[in-house]
């Protein structure tokens, strides 16, 4: 699939700031004043923002709105209200914990579901399509997951925790790259199984459907060379997990903490490029791809 920018962004962010609002919500003495706010100001410009760039992506931006009204069929939709929900219920808890020095615990745990909601509903809009085998598996929300509550942990200045989440994260990472290659041949799906004559012998396409580009090559099919993409996923696992646990357990400094978060944030890019980049959509198989 083509990894477009914007739902990088999205899901890289958004992932990040309400892992990190989870943590702030669970925390059973949370800071307060100008650290306490800064906290809350990361955390909610991480996940605004991500959900800000995944506008971006829709075909028609300004009828966002419309997403909020699919909620008993769509995993988007599911995804609007649970974000919403995550950012009001942790925007008053916020707000009662730096203003008034009130510490409203129940409301923070329910904002902290709400982040792990979203979380959820966000890795099962992708994990629901059978027409994409490297997703719709059990993996993939896992992953979402651990990114989510690693990173978070990171940048809430959890260090043991981090150091346990980012190892599960990059254990889990790595298994989704190598058993991600085999689930498109797994799930069977051929030019015979598409086109019901697979009994007849081997089904090959006489010629292309067209010469040009269209919306699905555009969209859905995009190949990454496997020399490339061994490489950035080596990369990826790098920069996500190795390095920052290297640096973490040195018991780092500012300054080191935050080349930690840096290279994790930079890692889980490369890793969610290829995540989209590797897609493998079955409608490959109709111009060859596959």
């Amino acid at each position: 699939m083509h990894p477009a920018p914007s739902v990088i962004v999205f899901t890289t962010l958004s992932g990040l700031g309400l892992g990190l609002l989870f943590w702030l919500g669970i925390d059973p003495d949370p800071s307060r004043g100008w650290v306490g706010f800064t906290f809350f100001l990361i955390a909610f410009a991480l996940t605004i923002g991500g959900l800000m760039a995944s506008t971006f992506h829709l075909g028609r931006p300004e009828r966002a709105l419309k997403a909020f009204s699919q909620w008993r069929s769509s995993w988007l939709s599911r995804e609007a209200w649970a974000a919403v929900s995550a950012l009001v219920l942790m925007g008053l808890y916020g707000f009662f914990l730096i203003i008034f020095d009130t510490h409203i615990a129940i409301l923070g745990w329910l904002g902290a579901l709400a982040c792990l909601a979203t979380v959820g509903t966000t890795s099962m809009i992708y994990t629901q399509l059978k027409t994409v085998p490297r997703w719709h598996h059990w993996s993939t929300p896992i992953l979402f997951f651990a990114l989510s509550l690693g990173g978070g942990a990171l940048l809430a200045g959890k260090i043991s925790t981090a150091i346990f989440l980012i190892a599960v994260a990059g254990c889990v990472q790595a298994y989704w790259f190598w058993q991600g290659d085999q689930r498109f041949d797994e799930a069977g799906s051929t030019m015979g199984t598409a086109t019901g004559l697979g009994d007849r012998g081997k089904v090959r396409a006489f010629e292309p459907p067209h010469t040009g580009t269209n919306y699905l090559l555009n969209e859905f099919v995009y190949v990454v060379g496997r020399k490339h993409g061994d490489k950035l996923r080596l990369i990826a696992l790098g920069l996500m997990a190795v390095l920052p646990l290297l640096i973490l357990l040195t018991n780092p400094h500012h300054l080191l903490a935050i080349i930690a978060v840096l290279s994790h944030l930079a890692g889980v890019v490369v890793a969610r490029w290829l995540f989209f980049a590797q897609a493998e959509h079955v409608v490959g198989l109709y111009y060859g791809k596959r």
